[in-house]
C-alpha cells in the first residue's frame, strides 16, 4: 500500500453546516492510521501503565503497604488528566486557528516526549524523590498532548468522509484504541509468561513503554502529509475561537461532556479489569491478563461494526440502546466474576461489556463530532472530550480502588458505571440526530 494521500476534490466536506462549501480529500488507509495514530498511543500507553500499576507503584511510589503504593502509582497516572482541559484549549482551538494537521504534529511529539521519559526514568531507590517528580511531569506532558489530540484528529476523518459513511470512518478511531490495547495486552501476556515476578518488578514493565516509541516516527512521517480540512479564516486567534464556540455552542459542549462521561469511566473500568483480577481477585497474570486481549480484540472488530450500525439506523438508537443494555448488564457481570474467579468468567464478563462499549461509543463519538461545525470542531470535541476524561477518566480507576479498598464491596465497579450511565442516557436522548444531516 502507498503512503500517497490522494488529494484530487471528489465531493463536498463532510458534515459542513451551512456556508461551508469546500470539498473534501480523500484518505487512504495509511493516513488513516497516522490521524488516530497519537490516540491509539494514548490507550497503548494507559493501559501498558494500568496493566503495570502494581509494579510501577513499587518502583516510583515505595510505601507500608502494597494497597497504599498501588494508589499512589494510580493517582500519579490520574495526574495527567489534569492537563487535559488545557491541552483541549489550548492545542484544539489551535487546530480550528492554524489547521489540523499541525495541531497533530505538536501532539505526537509531546506524547513521544512523555512516553520515553516513563520509559527511562530511574526507580525511586536510584534517584530518590526526583524519581516520582519525573515520572509525575511525564504524565503532565502527556496529558496536554493527549487533551488536545482527540479534537482535530477526529475532524480530520469525519471532514474527509462521504456523508453516508462518517460513522464508518470516525469508528476508526476507537478502532485504532482497541488495536493498541489488543498490542499492549499481548506483550503484557508475553512478558507475563516470559519474565519472572522480579524481573517484572526490575526492568520487564519498561518494555511495553519502549515499545510504543516505535509508532512515532512513522507518525510523524505520514501527518506531515494530510490534506488539510479547515474551512474557516485562519486569522482568528485563540480567544476568537473560544468565544464562538462558548457563545454559540454552550449546550452542545454540555451535552457532549455528558455523554462522554460514561464512556469514558466504562473503558476505563474495563481496562482496569486486569488490575482488578490480580488485587481484588486475586487471580494470576497470566489469567488477569486474558481481560485485556479480549477487550482488545473485541473493540478492534466491534468499532467497524458500530460505525456502519450507526451510518445506516443513525446515532441515537445505537448509542441509547447500547448504554441501556450496559446498564443492565454490569451488575450481574460482576457477580459472575466474583462468585466463579476463574480465566472463563473473566473473559466472558470482559466480552460481553465489551460489545456494549464499542458499539455505543462509536456512535457517541460520530454524534458528538458531528454536532460542532467545521470552525469550531477541532476545538469543540478537544474541548469536551478532555473536560470530561479529565474528570471522570482521570478519577476512575482510582475511586474503583479507593471504593474496594475502603467498603470491602467488589462490585463497587458495577455501582459506578450503573449511576453515570444514567446520566450520559439523559443526555443521549436531548441530542440531536445529525447522521443525515
Amino acid at each position: 500500500m502507498s503512503t500517497q494521500i490522494a488529494s484530487t476534490p471528489e465531493r463536498v466536506e463532510s458534515g459542513a453546516r451551512e456556508g461551508e462549501s469546500s470539498v473534501a480529500p480523500k484518505l487512504d488507509r495509511w493516513a488513516i492510521a497516522a490521524t488516530v495514530a497519537g490516540n491509539a498511543l494514548e490507550f497503548y500507553d494507559f493501559l501498558a501503565y494500568t496493566t503495570f500499576a502494581v509494579y510501577i507503584g513499587k518502583a516510583f511510589f515505595p510505601a507500608r503497604t502494597a494497597f497504599f503504593s498501588l494508589l499512589l502509582s494510580l493517582a500519579t497516572f490520574g495526574v495527567g488528566f489534569f492537563t487535559r482541559p488545557l491541552g483541549g484549549l489550548l492545542i484544539g482551538t489551535f487546530g480550528d486557528r492554524v489547521g489540523r494537521r499541525p495541531a497533530l504534529m505538536l501532539t505526537i511529539g509531546l506524547m513521544a516526549i512523555g512516553t520515553l521519559a516513563v520509559a527511562v526514568t530511574p526507580t525511586y531507590s536510584s534517584i530518590g524523590i526526583a524519581a516520582p517528580v519525573i515520572l509525575v511531569t511525564a504524565r503532565l506532558i502527556q496529558g496536554l498532548a493527549l487533551g488536545g489530540e482527540v479534537g482535530p484528529s477526529t475532524a480530520v476523518l469525519l471532514e474527509c468522509a462521504p456523508p453516508e459513511r462518517r460513522g464508518a470512518y470516525t469508528s476508526w478511531q476507537s478502532a485504532s484504541q482497541s488495536m493498541a490495547i489488543l498490542a499492549a495486552g499481548l506483550i503484557g501476556t508475553a512478558l507475563a509468561q516470559l519474565l519472572s515476578k522480579e524481573d517484572l518488578a526490575n526492568w520487564g514493565w519498561r518494555v511495553p513503554f519502549a515499545l510504543g516509541l516505535l509508532v512515532v516516527p512513522a507518525g510523524l512521517y505520514i501527518r506531515r502529509r494530510l490534506p488539510e480540512t479547515l474551512l474557516a479564516s485562519r486569522e482568528r486567534d485563540g480567544p476568537a475561537v473560544l468565544r464562538l464556540l462558548w457563545n454559540g455552542h454552550r449546550r452542545s459542549l454540555v451535552l457532549a461532556v455528558l455523554i462522554i462521561m460514561s464512556l469514558t469511566i466504562n473503558i476505563y473500568v474495563l481496562n482496569y479489569m486486569t488490575t482488578y483480577a490480580l488485587t481484588t481477585l486475586g487471580m494470576q497474570a497470566s489469567l488477569a491478563m486474558l481481560s485485556t486481549l479480549t477487550l482488545g480484540v473485541i473493540g478492534a472488530v466491534g468499532s467497524f461494526w458500530s460505525g456502519g450500525l450507526s451510518d445506516r439506523f443513525g446515532r441515537k438508537p445505537v448509542m441509547i440502546l447500547s448504554r441501556i443494555g450496559m446498564i443492565a448488564a454490569i451488575y450481574p457481570a460482576f457477580v459472575l466474576l466474583i462468585g466463579q474467579k476463574s480465566g472463563g468468567a473473566l473473559v466472558s464478563v470482559t466480552a460481553v461489556l465489551s460489545i456494549l462499549q464499542i458499539l455505543g461509543s462509536v456512535a457517541a463519538l460520530a454524534a458528538v463530532t458531528e454536532i460542532f461545525p467545521n470552525e469550531v470542531r477541532s476545538s469543540g470535541l478537544a474541548v469536551s472530550y478532555a473536560v470530561s476524561v479529565a474528570i471522570f477518566g482521570g478519577t476512575t480507576q482510582f475511586v474503583v480502588a479507593w471504593l474496594i479498598g475502603v467498603t470491602g464491596d467488589p462490585l463497587a465497579p458495577a455501582y459506578y458505571v450503573i449511576a453515570t450511565s444514567l446520566i450520559s442516557l439523559w443526555a443521549m436522548f436531548r441530542l440531536p440526530e445529525t447522521y443525515k444531516s
